[in-house]
């Protein structure tokens, strides 16, 4: 009776003297053991990727600047912006300063603005708005082009028949002034600038246009253009322009026709 033992101590001594045996444990302990190897490996992978593409993007020479390609130039000469945006063939695309090019080529007198870019993989893009011509000045026996900024686009010997004359007082570049009948002309719709001869800012609150047979208008400031034009057109459709008429839209909502 002693020599045999009962379920309980049978179940009490396989619970206790067995575990789980090698084959058991074994996938586990490869898994744990490889975990270090595998990041390892993803980290030199990342760090050989990472060399690569800086080597591509600065060290080699697939991607650097093989042309720089212009457009939007009527008056400024190509080779000049090329020349202002001073980037050597050969450079690295992802080195060049783009702010930089574009700031030498806004120094040219004819250029309004400029953006650069890159355009991969070998070339830059310069895209160039030039100053546009909106008034005539007079300059001794002809007349001389200008922006609103009063930057001087062109000289014509002759009247040019498609921008309206402005009369300033001082210098014309950088005048208020100028910059107030240029408002006027940007703003005024292309039925009221066909009519305008002469725009009259020396005094640039209370400036006046002279229409094409000799009517007048008293503009007041450059502001409110839209405003100002349709009731101009109202007035001149009730009142038809003659020589001497005056037209007074300085405060469009009490307009007089004189």
């Amino acid at each position: 009776m002693s020599g045999v033992r009962g379920p309980d101590q049978a179940g009490t001594g396989q619970g206790t003297g067995a575990g789980p045996g090698p084959a058991a444990g074994e996938p586990e302990a490869q898994r744990l053991g490889s975990d270090p190897w595998k990041l390892t490996f993803v980290v030199l992978l990342v760090v050989a990727l990472v060399c690569v593409v800086a080597w591509v993007l600065l060290g080699s020479r697939l991607l650097v600047v093989r042309e720089v390609t212009v457009t939007g130039l009527e008056r400024v000469s190509e080779r000049e912006v090329v020349a202002a945006v001073d980037v050597a063939t050969g450079t690295p695309l992802v080195r060049v300063d783009l702010d930089r090019g574009a700031a030498g080529v806004e120094a040219i007198e004819l250029v309004e603005s400029v953006t650069v870019s890159r355009s991969w993989p070998a070339a830059l893009h310069v895209e160039v708005v030039e100053r546009q011509p909106l008034l005539a000045v007079r300059a001794g026996d002809g007349y001389r082009l200008v922006d609103g900024d009063g930057v001087r686009i062109e000289d014509a010997p002759t009247r040019p028949g498609a921008y309206p004359v402005v009369r300033v007082t001082g210098e014309v570049a950088g005048s208020a002034a100028v910059r107030a009948a240029a408002d006027i002309v940007e703003a005024a719709p292309d039925s009221l600038l066909a009519r305008i001869q002469l725009i009259d800012a020396t005094d640039a609150e209370a400036i006046e246009l002279e229409l094409g047979d000799g009517s007048l208008v008293e503009w007041g400031d450059a502001t409110a253009t839209a405003d100002k034009s349709e009731v101009l057109r109202v007035l001149i459709r009730e009142h038809p322009q003659e020589e001497g008429r005056l037209y007074d839209v300085a405060n469009p909502g009490l307009a007089i026709v004189r």
